[in-house]
């Protein structure tokens, strides 16, 4: 492969001899053997279709060992109470490896992929075409929902971890756990939700005098909280209930040993659900997972399939000695993952190897909650969740706001060496509701935190969570027209959350995210650089308050109120809480005591500055908002329920501009029409044809994107 190919050229494959493959697995057999992976077992072996080269995927589990003395697993919580008579802590877990079926025809670079809550999928066909290996395989050791345990467990596609119980004395742990219903009505029972996934906590007892059900008439985005009327012990009951098997109804199933089928937890109530009240239950909870092994299994995984040629009992790894680079790749939730595993130091393996020569967290700017005693995954950053705790930046930096010790994300690979090369690329949204701003300017807010030499960041302006649809679609599809109602708005994700008042944002990742593709594996395997990060900044003076005036919001645009920009609406901020004593605030370990938890602080969060549309002004060019066709948001509103009228957690939203001035005067939209901006058609094909060109001469499109671009715009109905 030539050293310095451009991030425009599709890369060549990489060629690897049958005699250089044999002579590294012969290297690698040689090596010591301790705690790892110790079996493999293929369940499954099937032709993958969709590409020119014949591929095929492979299903199986892993069965590993740690050792919780060796500092490289020391870090998880509760660690020693899950091993066995032998002192080992044992797991198994899933994976799913695609290669070429002639390996010869492999590029040499595996794409580890983590899970998000789960879920199956592989590497897409760009990459299969390039003949690169993807491995996906389980992390999330909760075993509730879509991590669940199958009862036969060569069966399904979903990932999953069985990991130990924390255990003392052989008698399983106890704590305090919360659940919160929100939005909901008319059935006697609700389950206990954490996103889309059940609460992974049994109670460990059905007596309710030990528990507490409050309820809310209101919770701010800022976190001030009106309390309602408190349930009594006698008017609720851990169990499942419906008109014709009222209350008490079916007392739940809380044997561990059959969850995951006794999930999610229902709350019965006598009187049922009032679809305006969020009701809070905490109570004293058992089978409390080690779930910090699912996060070393999932080291493991990877590290076996880089670099061993066999397990234990002869079982030969498929790709043995042909992977030359390698990168670990989540979207949201998964990629928080990434970001906490770097964290915990779990880049480098039991024989002090480096895992992941790269790793890019997609949408994701905290650390997932999955290395405390009762944490919950799946959480998405409502009030009470975990993830914001301890440094979310990449260097070592100051927190004097919560007076918590200064370090990074690569304070543990730092000392080691075995940091991966990191491109992290963001959406709006992720700003609005995912409290991203502090990985860039701290909890302090107010310096740039720079970058180092390893890590590339990208942020796509006035963008969608994950990206929209894309086109250049004027009026919402959904509707024809600019009315978006409580039932046609996009969902808003978190748990029962809502609708948006406003259309979906189309604004989409598709060509940042093929760049990206390109670009990792060039730095991966040539060591040739990305294209430079772009992000708001407040050098820059593009990231300013979460205010109106601050961020130059206009007045007067159609389905936006100056109410949503109040601070109990806008912004979601980073809350210092107090989790109590026993749990270690800048490491997110440990175990919590204070259920649910004080806030100490609150940590509000910086915005991007916007244009005289509304647009977002700094980050990459990105050809729909350059050439746009309304106002794109990184924020909706909720249309109905509990969070009305506040910022509708991470979906974005659109406001399309009126087709001509006269639609605009009538309706006193301050925002130019279309005809103002580009008089007709062809001239709108020229704005884009001008965007693309630019965002291509910067190295953020490819030219197939540009061209197709392109193309799409001269197709559209615009100004038609």
């Amino acid at each position: 492969m030539h050293p310095n190919s451009p991030i425009g050229r599709q890369l060549r494959l990489h060629w690897f001899t049958a005699a250089t493959a044999a002579a590294a697995a012969i290297a690698i057999a040689a090596a010591p053997a301790n705690a790892r992976v110790t079996r493999i077992v293929i369940d499954s072996v099937a032709p993958l279709a969709g590409q020119s080269i014949p591929y095929e995927q492979i299903r199986g589990r892993a069965f590993g060992e740690l050792d919780p003395n060796d500092p490289h697993n020391s870090v998880i919580t509760d660690v020693k109470l899950g091993s066995d008579a032998d002192g080992k802590v044992r797991y198994e877990t899933t994976f799913n490896l695609v290669k070429p079926v002639d390996m010869s025809r492999a590029s040499g670079f595996l794409w580890h992929d983590v899970p998000n809550r789960g879920g199956a999928g592989t590497i897409v066909v760009d990459e299969r075409e390039l003949g690169d290996i993807g491995l996906r395989s389980g992390w999330q050791a909760d075993n509730a929902g879509n991590t669940g345990i199958l009862a036969n467990r060569a069966e399904g596609t979903n990932h999953w971890v069985a990991a130990p119980i924390a255990k003392v004395n052989g008698v399983a742990v106890t704590g305090q756990v919360f659940g919160r219903i929100v939005n909901r009505s008319g059935a006697a029972s609700q389950p206990l939700m954490v996103q889309t996934n059940p609460v992974p906590y049994l109670p460990a007892t059905l007596d309710t005098t030990k528990a507490t059900l409050k309820t809310h008439t209101k919770e701010t985005v800022d976190g001030v909280v009106t309390e309602g009327p408190k349930i009594a012990a006698g008017d609720w009951a851990f169990a499942k209930c419906d008109a014709g098997n009222p209350f008490p109804g079916t007392p739940i199933d809380i044997n561990p040993a059959n969850a995951p089928g006794n999930l999610p937890v229902h709350i019965c109530l006598r009187n049922g659900f009032d679809a305006n009240l969020l009701y809070q239950v905490v109570y004293p909870a058992q089978n409390a997972y080690v779930l910090g092994v699912g996060m070393a299994a999932f080291r493991d995984v990877g590290t076996f399939f880089r670099y061993e040629a066999a397990d234990d009992l002869g079982t030969r790894n498929p790709v043995a000695g042909l992977v030359k680079g390698t990168a670990v790749r989540g979207v949201s939730q998964s990629g928080n993952m990434v970001r906490q595993f770097i964290f915990m130091g779990l880049n480098q393996d039991e024989r002090n190897r480096k895992v992941y020569d790269g790793a890019w967290p997609i949408i994701a700017g905290r650390r997932v909650a999955a290395n405390s005693r009762w944490a919950q995954p799946d959480g998405v950053l409502e009030l009470y969740q975990q993830g914001s705790e301890g440094p979310q930046w990449w260097v070592d930096w100051p927190d004097p706001v919560r007076k918590q010790p200064t370090g990074s994300i690569f304070s543990r690979c730092d000392t080691n060496d075995t940091c991966p090369k990191v491109i992290e690329h963001f959406g709006s949204a992720e700003v609005y509701a995912l409290k991203l701003t502090p990985e860039w300017i701290g909890t302090a807010g107010d310096a740039d935190i720079p970058l180092p030499r390893n890590v590339r960041r990208y942020y796509v302006p006035s963008s969608h969570h994950g990206g929209g649809a894309g086109g250049f679609t004027h009026m919402p599809a959904a509707t024809g027209t600019a009315t978006v109602t409580a039932t046609t708005g996009p969902s808003c994700p978190g748990n029962n959350f809502g609708r948006g008042t406003l259309a979906a944002n189309p604004v989409p990742h598709t060509e940042i995210t093929n760049v990206l593709r390109l670009a990792m594996r060039d730095w991966v395997l040539n060591g040739t650089p990305p294209p430079p990060s772009r992000w708001p900044t407040l050098a820059g003076k593009t990231l300013v308050d979460a205010n109106k005036k601050a961020m130059g919001f206009p007045s007067g645009v159609p389905g936006i109120p100056d109410s949503i920009f109040q601070p109990e609406n806008f912004a979601f901020p980073v809350f210092d809480y107090d989790w109590g004593p026993q749990f270690n605030h800048a490491e997110a370990s440990g175990v919590p005591t204070n259920v649910p938890p004080v806030i100490k602080k609150v940590i509000p969060m910086k915005v991007p500055k916007v244009d005289a549309d509304g647009n977002e002004l700094d980050g990459v060019p990105t050809v729909l908002v350059m050439a746009p066709l309304g106002t794109y948001l990184g924020f909706n509103i909720t249309a109905e329920g509990f969070h009305r009228g506040q910022v509708c957690n991470y979906v974005g939203g659109y406001v399309p501009f009126a087709r001509t001035r006269a639609e605009r005067t009538a309706s006193g939209d301050p925002r130019l029409s279309l005809e103002e901006r580009y008089a007709n058609h062809e001239g709108y094909v020229a704005a884009v044809r001008a965007a693309a060109g630019k965002a291509f001469a910067q190295g953020f499109l490819l030219p197939a994107d540009r061209d197709r671009l392109i193309r799409q715009a001269s197709e559209s109905a615009v100004l038609r």
